[in-house]
């Protein structure tokens, strides 16, 4: 995940994931108000990763991955917080 700044969108956001062509890949968080299906990733053959960019508005941010129906944590992610389901999420801090 990578941010740039825009000030009257709120961030970019860039999301990438590692998955095997042909899986269906999303991102669901706060931002999206955890829908499993509004944010798709596309696969990009030259990187071998899932990957997509959205705009977010500012603020703390969870999210996970969903890949071929697995909620996921993203491994890249640096910041993490315990869910109500026992597991962790990814965070995000947004400007």
């Amino acid at each position: 995940m990578s941010k740039t700044p825009t000030a009257e969108l709120g961030t970019r956001v860039r999301f990438a994931v590692a998955a095997e062509p042909g899986s269906q890949v999303f991102v669901a968080g706060t931002f999206n108000n955890w829908n499993p299906t509004a944010t798709p990733l596309k696969h990009h053959q030259a990187s071998g990763c899932f990957r997509t960019a959205l705009r977010v508005t500012p603020g703390t941010h969870e999210y996970k991955f969903i890949v071929n129906g697995i909620w996921q944590a993203d491994t890249q992610c640096t910041h993490w917080a315990l869910n109500g389901c026992g597991s962790l999420n990814s965070v995000l801090h947004a400007w």
